[in-house]
C-alpha cells in the first residue's frame, strides 16, 4: 500500500510543480490557490505513505537512503506549508516542491530494503530524524538564498517584472535564511552527537572517519562558521546567500556518498 500512496505523491508533487512554475511567469493567483490545494493533498498521500511504510517494518523506516531521503522530502514540505500559511510567501511553493519532487523521485530509485539492525542499533531513526530535519532547515536556507539573489538582480537591473512583484521583500528573505539556519544547525549538532555515541557503543569508536562522517564534519564546520558569522560579525544579504547555497551543495555531496557507496543511513 505504501507504494501506491509513494506513487500518487511522485503524481501529485509533479503537478503541483507544474502549476507553481507557471505560477513564476503569470500574473493569476489563482495557480498559487490550486498549487497549494495540490501540495495539500500530496503531502496528505506522502504521510499515508511513511505511516504505512512504518507500520509494514514494524519499525521507523528510516534506516535505508530510500527511507530518509523520502522523509526529506516530506519535511520539506512540511515546513513549507507552515511557512505559507503563516507569511503567505506563495512564490516559496515554485522552490520548495521542485526540490522536494527531486527527492522524492530519487529515493523512489533507491532500493526499498530496510537493513536488518542489532539490538544496539535500533535507535539509529533518532540520529537520521534529527540530521535530516536538520538539512531540511539548510535546504530552506538555500532556497532563500537563491530567491535572494534573483530579487538583488531585479531591483539592480530595475527588471520590476512578474517575477519581481511575488518575491518578497530583500529584509524578509534575508531573516528565513538566517533563522532557517538557526533552526537547522542545533537539529544536524544533536544528530552528529546521537551517531556518534551510537557509534562509540557499536564500533568503540566515536569517528572512524570514513569520507561520508568527514564531509559530514566539514559541512558542519561550515554551517557553525555561517552561523558564528551572522549572529556575531554581522554576515547579512548576498554574501550569507551565497554561503548558503554553496553550504548546501556540500550537503548534497554528503547524500550522494552515502548512495554511492550503497550505506543507508543505519551504516
Amino acid at each position: 500500500m505504501s507504494v501506491i500512496f509513494l506513487m500518487t505523491t511522485i503524481v501529485l508533487y509533479f503537478v503541483g510543480t507544474g502549476f507553481y512554475l507557471a505560477y513564476l511567469v503569470r500574473r493569476s493567483e489563482a495557480l498559487s490557490r490550486v498549487s497549494l490545494v495540490i501540495t495539500g493533498v500530496g503531502f496528505l498521500s506522502h504521510s499515508i505513505a511513511l505511516a504505512a511504510r512504518m507500520v509494514a517494518e514494524n519499525q521507523m523506516p528510516l534506516t535505508s537512503s530510500h527511507d530518509a531521503i523520502s522523509f526529506f522530502s516530506w519535511a520539506l514540505v512540511l515546513v513549507f506549508l507552515i511557512v505559507e500559511l503563516r507569511h503567505r510567501i506563495h512564490i516559496l511553493g515554485s522552490f520548495i516542491l521542485p526540490l522536494a519532487l527531486i527527492s522524492l523521485v530519487s529515493a523512489a530509485a533507491l532500493p526499498r530494503e530496510v537493513p536488518t539492525l542489532e539490538p544496539v542499533l535500533k535507535t539509529v531513526w533518532l540520529h537520521v530524524t534529527l540530521s535530516i530535519l536538520g538539512t531540511v532547515g539548510f535546504a530552506v536556507a538555500f532556497v532563500a538564498g537563491i530567491m535572494y539573489l534573483i530579487q538583488d538582480r531585479l531591483l539592480k537591473s530595475k527588471r520590476f517584472n512578474v517575477l519581481y512583484s511575488k518575491l518578497p521583500p530583500l529584509d524578509f528573505l534575508d531573516h528565513l535564511n538566517q533563522q532557517s539556519i538557526v533552526l537547522g544547525f542545533p537539529l544536524l549538532t544533536l544528530g552528529i552527537i546521537v551517531g556518534a555515541v551510537s557509534a562509540e557503543f557499536t564500533k568503540g569508536s566515536f569517528v572512524s572517519w570514513n569520507p561520508e562522517q568527514t564531509w559530514a564534519l566539514v559541512t558542519w564546520v561550515f554551517y557553525f562558521a555561517v552561523l558564528l558569522g551572522r549572529l556575531t560579525i554581522g554576515w547579512r544579504a548576498k554574501r550569507a546567500a551565497y554561503l548558503t547555497i554553496i553550504g548546501f551543495a556540500g550537503v548534497i555531496l554528503t547524500f550522494i556518498g552515502v548512495i554511492v557507496k550503497g550505506h543507508g543511513p543505519g551504516a
